[in-house]
């Protein structure tokens, strides 16, 4: 360690003297040894190596001039590496010496890579003594990574430092550079038959955009497409066989009720005040008197041709107009009707001194009554002869008329939000509508029969078949939509069911609102104006009190039919009324 100091003058200060490349170029190890002196000293260290080692000889390359050495191998670099080894005990600041001295032979060796790492090792357990051989070959182990990775280096208590982040990705720096990527992803897209194959394997989709549903999502798929439409119509069927009760009861009951006064003040020939119930009737009977009277006076020949002669767009205008006020007239009739029947209430009670006032006050309210049933009844015959036009007519008019008045419904009402409330009334609205196109139908055929030639009944048929279908599949698509936007189960039909029975049964429910609200003043009037034509033509030519007695037998046997007919509908009713009030407290007890 002496001689080599001492001949080459190399020390800690001399490495710590901050040499560059320029002085690394300059000194004499870099340049080639030509001189005798150069071949004896080389000569020597070689024979002081085999001495110290006895190990065969390490075949050396020639030496050669770097230019431009690697900056990696440069002392300065190693200068940190010796300073820590220099810091441990004597034997490891001799090997870091010898380290050292190797790393300044090695800058002139041309062997790269892990070679280099290899022979730096050697030369140090080579150069140094027997006793240090170990110290110098873990130093020169512990420079390798050192020069190979600085940001690597371990500390002097073995702890490796925390890894620097890399760099983050330039997405614009990476295409520059890898322009290749661009080009594969142009190639496979301007594929037609790799983008098929990429989209048939990996590409989007419906499961992947759509949630998959449960079991109450089933549930709500069968409620709209069996559930509700089911139990819709079969309250719209028990409905309308109780709005057909009451127009019966119109036609069958009332007049029974004031032919029974009449008789008794006959009989008794006592003028005796009328109660209530009574004094109603006979209002109903003086409305639907002067109801037909006056539709008898309208020609239904002069307004048919008067519909035909407009154009098609304008038929079905003309017949949704209508329904509008048709609406608009039932409203209104029922508060005429209950003021109606709360004056013929206040009559029959009132005292003496009072009877006067509570007379022109019914009177009044009668004339009210009169005319507001005379413009619903003029409404409904007009909506008839409308439909009679379209279903007449051989240009698709009924066709536009059913889609344009049905769709038009399904937009008014399913997109809106509905309360189950809401929902009882709208029921109870499209069952009034299925009985008006009952009497609307009954219209056409009648006007068929009086004025039709040929073979028409077929048709008739189909035509009113097609009318009812419609009318059934948009009631339950409307419903059908209607409980699944609102959240409306099918058991809320059940229950519009149930208080339609209590109805029946005449249990009145506590909150009156849920009653079928239904006044067959204007479909009556609408009935016999049509009917009594096709009776007409019925009667035997003859002397007038033969026509009288044929009016009069064919109004017995009509009112008898309808009689029975009354009979029949209403026990009927009453039967499936009690059966299905059982059945729902026989469900309700085995829920509960």
């Amino acid at each position: 360690m002496s001689l080599r100091s001492g001949g080459r003058k190399l020390s800690f200060e001399l490495l710590s003297s901050g040499l560059t490349a320029a002085d690394d170029d300059a000194s004499p190890r870099s340049l080639p040894e030509t001189s005798s002196d150069g071949q004896r000293r080389r000569k020597r260290r070689s024979k002081r190596k085999r001495g110290a080692l006895q190990s065969p000889p390490i075949a050396e390359e020639e030496p050669r001039v770097d230019a431009h050495p690697p900056a990696a191998l440069r002392v300065a670099d190693l200068m940190p590496v010796v300073e820590k080894v220099c810091q441990t005990s004597d034997a490891e600041r001799s090997a870091a010496g010898c380290v050292a001295y190797v790393g300044v032979e090695l800058r002139q060796r041309n062997v790269a890579g892990n070679g280099r790492a290899v022979t730096f090792a050697e030369d140090a357990a080579s150069s140094c003594g027997s006793s240090s051989r170990e110290s110098a070959a873990a130093a020169a182990a512990a420079a390798v990574p050192d020069v190979i990775d600085p940001a690597r280096r371990p500390e002097a208590n073995g702890v490796v430092k925390k890894l620097e982040k890399d760099e983050s990705l330039d997405w614009e720096k990476y295409i520059k550079e890898n322009s290749n990527v661009l080009g594969e992803v142009e190639r496979r897209d301007n594929s037609p038959f790799r983008y098929f194959i990429g989209e048939m394997y990996s590409g989007n989709s419906l499961r992947s955009t759509i949630a998959v549903g449960n079991d109450k999502k089933r549930q709500r798929v069968y409620n709209t497409m069996f559930h509700v439409p089911w139990r819709c119509e079969r309250l719209i069927v028990a409905g309308f066989f109780v709005c057909l009760d009451s127009f019966l009861s119109l036609l069958t009951i009332m007049p029974a009720r004031i032919v029974m006064t009449v008789w008794r003040i006959l009989k008794t020939r006592q003028f005796l005040r009328p109660n209530a119930a009574d004094l109603s009737d006979y209002g109903c009977f003086v409305v639907l008197a002067l109801g037909v009277a006056s539709l008898q006076m309208i020609d239904i020949s002069l307004i048919y041709h008067v519909i035909r002669g407009q154009g098609t767009i304008k038929l079905y205008v003309v017949y949704n107009v209508l329904e509008i006020f048709d609406k608009l007239c039932q409203s209104f009739g029922e508060d005429v009707l209950q003021v109606l029947f709360n004056s013929a209430e206040g009559l029959s009670t009132c005292s003496t001194d009072r009877v006067t006032f509570e007379l022109l006050r019914f009177l009044l309210d009668g004339a009210i009554a009169v005319l507001a049933f005379v413009v619903h009844s003029f409404v409904l015959l007009a909506q008839a002869i409308t439909l009679s036009t379209c279903i007449i007519a051989h240009n698709n008019a009924l066709l536009a008329l059913l889609v344009s008045n049905n769709f038009a419904e399904i937009k008014s009402n399913v997109f809106k939000k509905v309360s189950k409330e809401n929902l009882h009334n709208l029921v109870y609205y499209d069952i009034i509508e299925r009985f008006h196109i009952t009497a609307f139908l009954l219209f056409v055929l009648a006007q068929n029969i009086l004025e039709a030639e040929g073979p028409w009944f077929d048709s008739f048929l189909i035509n009113a078949s097609y009318v009812f279908m419609c009318e059934v599949l948009i009631d339950a698509i409307k419903h059908s939509f209607l409980a699944k936007f609102n959240e409306i189960k099918p058991v809320a039909y059940s229950e519009f069911l149930e208080d339609l029975s209590k109805q029946i049964l005449n249990e009145q429910p506590d909150d009156r609102q849920k009653d079928l609200t239904f006044i067959p003043l204007a479909p009556a009037c609408v009935v016999i104006r049509v009917l009594t034509p096709v009776y007409a033509t019925l009667l035997p030519a003859g002397p007038f009190i033969w026509r009288i007695f044929w009016i009069l037998l064919w109004s017995v046997l009509t009112y008898f039919m309808l009689a029975i007919f009354k009979i029949l509908v209403g026990l009927i009713l009453r039967c499936l009324a009690t059966w299905y009030i059982n059945l729902r407290l026989t469900r309700k007890q085995h829920a509960d």
